[in-house]
């Protein structure tokens, strides 16, 4: 049952492989992604419950073991979010195949979207930092090849600067992790934090913050934090609204799921590199806010409110009690399921109005009302208004930040609801209601077809907010697995 944690990487690995010879036959690519996205989650359900069941799951790859080898760890924070990730390629999978259309699909869609899930999950998955920075490299590779597929000027564009911010930050993180391995001689995250704790008995060595605030901008590159985020708003504008929800909300949590584990995991001695951490995420919740009321164009105001949201979630890893870094686990797997959402209904309108633009379409909810009250829903569970998704993570973070005498990061985190509201209502109020317009080639619009997926991620995350205390378990094993590192470390090195 331990070789389990090793699927959810291996299924789309061998999917994306089979597919690249399925490449005309659209099809059978369609059946044979949707098998292997099927089996991804079941695989991926079945692990959460093994570690429910009998703790932090590890696998040696090679016939050495840990620290030696090649290990895959699975705890409960992983493994929520590989279950997360299942689920959300899951639906944009089926939102593609009414909305990717057929020039892409013929182009090796689906073969690179399983092996961006190659990266993700083996980024979640892997106990080896020298191998997180392989899997990134393997979602990033994905992620160029999706952000460009479609030759439109805008995605030719904005792929150079994306590419250029990834390789910069690539550079970065070799860096990084040779650092690192030049002072504690070891590669495996378990070994590392063993090796560290022993080297920081007389005090945090001034080498060790300098490498935590690097893996902060490596990290922080990938993962929008403020003042990194510079590069997003125009590269996510670019792809079509699968990949700009694949993208939302998969790769920025990749770099936020990052930052977490090396902070509670490696530096969490480190009081300056947490102090660091914090005004760098109140910050990017001030700026995501303001970009997110600034902006008319709908794409853009939910690519600003990703921001926002890796604000809250790292805000609270860096008060680092129980109550924070549970509420930033839960709204972390909310905010991946309804950014989803809100990235496929947005594409919606854009395919319905040919516009992102608010000032030039109305009236939507007197045609498309199933569209409009799922969107209306989904804006309430973004700002987490209660008893949705949005609101237990969020009380939890600033509960967290009122304990460990936060107050003004509590604050800003409380008042950011406010704002991310107003934000996401402008865009139902303005678009939806008012005079109803005609949009030229809206009869073309797959409208009932496409709106299946982003009702089924809005209805997962209603339940996910009404049913917390069923939920609440899962979400307080893996916050206790980040509070005490020690229970990581003795899983993998078997001490």
């Amino acid at each position: 049952m331990t070789n389990l944690i090793i699927l959810p990487i291996l299924i789309p690995l061998f999917t994306g492989v089979i597919l690249i010879f399925l490449n005309k036959r659209i099809t059978g690519q369609r059946v044979v992604a949707t098998i292997s996205s099927i089996s991804t989650m079941i695989a991926a359900w079945l692990i959460v419950q093994k570690v429910r069941t009998d703790g932090i799951q590890s696998l040696n790859v090679s016939s050495w073991d840990a620290p030696f080898g090649i290990t895959l760890v699975s705890d409960m924070f992983s493994a929520l979010l590989v279950l997360t990730t299942s689920l959300i390629s899951f639906v944009c999978l089926i939102y593609s195949f009414k909305s990717i259309g057929e020039e892409r699909e013929k182009y090796y869609y689906y073969a690179v979207f399983n092996f961006l899930l190659v990266g993700v999950n083996g980024a979640f998955t892997t106990g080896d930092i020298f191998n997180l920075f392989v899997f990134f490299e393997v979602m990033l590779m994905s992620s160029y090849v999706l952000l460009v597929l479609g030759g439109t000027k805008i995605q030719l564009r904005e792929s150079i600067k994306y590419l250029l911010v990834n390789v910069i930050s690539s550079a970065l993180f070799v860096i990084a992790v040779a650092y690192l391995y030049s002072v504690v001689g070891t590669l495996n995250m378990a070994h590392i934090s063993s090796r560290i704790t022993e080297i920081s008995i007389n005090g945090m060595p001034g080498i060790l913050t300098v490498i935590a605030v690097l893996f902060l901008i490596v990290f922080g590159l990938k993962g929008a934090i403020f003042p990194l985020y510079f590069w997003m708003p125009g590269s996510y504008y670019a792809p079509p609204a699968p990949v700009l929800a694949l993208f939302g909300a998969l790769l920025t949590k990749v770099g936020v799921y990052s930052i977490t584990r090396t902070y509670t995991l490696f530096f969490y001695h480190d009081i300056d590199a947490f102090g660091i951490l914090s005004i760098l995420a109140i910050l990017s919740i001030v700026f995501g806010v303001i970009g997110a009321i600034a902006y008319w164009d709908i794409k853009n105001i939910i690519i600003y409110n990703i921001i926002i949201a890796v604000g809250v979630i790292l805000y609270g890893v860096s008060v680092l009690n129980t109550a924070s870094i549970s509420g930033a686990v839960y709204y972390l797997i909310h905010d991946m399921l309804i950014k989803a959402a809100l990235f496929l209904l947005i594409g919606i309108v854009i395919t319905i109005t040919g516009t992102s633009n608010l000032r030039n379409m109305s009236g939507l909810i007197t045609r498309y009302p199933g569209l409009g009250w799922t969107f209306f829903i989904a804006a309430l569970a973004l700002a987490g208004i209660p008893p949705l998704s949005g609101f237990v993570g969020k009380l939890l973070i600033v509960q967290g930040g009122f304990e460990g005498e936060s107050f003004i990061g509590g604050f800003i985190t409380l008042m950011s609801s406010l704002l991310v509201l107003f934000s996401v209502m402008k865009i139902f109020i303005n678009g939806f209601w008012g005079k109803d317009r005609i949009y030229s080639g809206e009869e073309k619009a797959p409208v009932k077809q496409l709106l299946i997926a982003p009702v089924i991620l809005v209805v997962i995350s209603a339940l996910y907010g009404i049913g917390t205390e069923s939920i609440l378990p899962y979400i307080s094993q893996a916050a206790h697995t980040l509070i005490n590192p020690n229970l990581y470390i003795d899983a993998v090195l078997k001490e």
